[in-house]
């Protein structure tokens, strides 16, 4: 297949620990596999760039601000502006910057005739969630949220499950998923105050509810703790909790916290439990019953599903990255790179049109803005509800969270 699509040239937008650990070895296998031509990196400070580049030895990776000749610690804001305006018409922006930035680069790219893939939460307001999505379609271009979890088999065969009626209706369901405190405290130390857990990883689960079960949100209360990250520091939330109602009556109680100790045998504890009328279902997605324990890094749960590196069964002195975490970028580049194949040799005029039609198809089945909409109306509607002493919030025709 990648023989017979164009490779893509690719911008990097935020240079965080999403990028050094799983987008920038995507990218660099797929430029060894044919489907990516060239990959530029844009973040704030050279000094990002810098340490990227660093990471990847062998690897080219174009950076703007370039680290050969800017000052490392300088902040170039508009850095990711110039990458934008040296990728061709018809390239990809992959946006991986804190959430409350999303907007203004995700709008910059569509103006330039750009596709993304952003990462998960689309953005966290329902009225930038459909200004990027009225934006998109005038444009005939590709916006994809990057929700990984979707890819998880675990999550998939829930999906699966459901649909075929196995279940029954759904009555309701409890996802966990807490972090280490390194996220606050080392990842995201610049901007966790801009942020939460439930914001930064509890829509995943919001969102595979609804992926899960096609159901919209009806109505949400939520509660927040902020009592250790105050002590060092921070003015962010410890941890996030909200109750989500649905539209069928079934509810969604979501735990979220990004306090655990350094001690925690993973990054990511996390899970999902749901009850219906014919059955239930229950998966630690943690706990993939396979563990390590060395010098170098103590006792560590391992899971294999999300995105790791094993030995290439052609290339034994290469590593080969696989995971649903992979599969979800990758599913990214192929369909523009199908975008293109498809609209190739027409005339603007004829190839905004196929571009439009190709994408209509793609809505029900990605999570184009019509369906990332839903993690982000859940996210501000968590937000709103603490700021109003956690009343409840309920959901619009069109999402936009009312305080009840």
């Amino acid at each position: 297949m990648a023989d017979a699509l164009a490779p893509l040239h690719v911008v990097v937008v935020g240079g965080g620990m999403i990028t050094q650990e799983v987008i920038l070895p995507t990218l660099f296998q797929e430029r060894r596999r044919g489907r990516i031509a060239h990959v530029a990196l844009a973040s704030r400070r050279a000094a990002t760039v810098r340490a990227c580049q660093e990471m990847f030895p062998g690897e080219p990776l174009a950076g703007f601000p370039d680290p050969a000749t800017t000052d490392a610690e300088a902040s170039r804001p508009e850095a990711y502006l110039d990458a934008l305006d040296a990728l061709p018409e018809g390239g990809l922006v992959i946006v991986a910057t804190p959430d409350h930035l999303h907007t203004e680069v995700v709008l910059a790219a569509i103006e330039r005739g750009l596709h993304c893939i952003v990462q998960k939460p689309l953005c966290l307001k329902v009225a930038e969630a459909r200004a990027i999505g009225e934006a998109a379609r005038e444009k005939g271009v590709y916006v994809l949220t990057d929700y990984h979890k979707r890819h998880d088999r675990a999550i998939r065969a829930a999906r699966t499950r459901f649909r075929s009626g196995e279940l029954g209706e759904m009555l309701c369901g409890h996802a966990w998923i807490e972090e280490r405190r390194e996220m606050p405290l080392k990842w995201f130390a610049r901007w966790c105050d801009q942020s939460s857990p439930f914001e930064y990883i509890g829509v995943h689960y919001a969102d595979a509810y609804y992926f899960i079960t096609g159901l919209l949100p009806k109505r949400l209360i939520a509660f927040a703790q902020s009592k250790f990250l105050p002590t060092v520091g921070k003015d962010a939330f410890d941890a996030v909790q909200a109750v989500i109602e649905w539209r069928d009556g079934s509810v969604l109680y979501v735990q979220t916290s990004w306090v655990l100790p350094d001690g925690e045998t993973a990054l990511t504890r996390q899970g999902l439990q749901l009850t219906g009328t014919q059955g239930e279902y229950w998966a630690d997605h943690k706990d993939r019953n396979l563990y390590f324990c060395t010098q170098a890094r103590g006792f560590e749960h391992f899971n294999p599903n999300f995105f790791k590196g094993y030995t290439d069964p052609d290339d034994p002195s290469r590593i080969e990255w696989v995971g649903y975490g992979y599969d979800s970028i990758l599913q990214g580049i192929v369909d523009v790179q199908r975008l293109a194949a498809q609209t190739r040799g027409l005339d603007a005029s004829h190839a905004l049109r196929r571009r439009r039609e190709l994408l209509a198809g793609l809505e029900p089945v990605r999570a184009l803005p019509a369906q990332a909409l839903v993690g982000t109306a859940v996210n501000e509607a968590v937000r709103l509800s603490i700021a109003n002493d956690s009343h409840y919030v309920g959901f619009g025709d069109d999402l936009a969270p009312e305080p009840q």
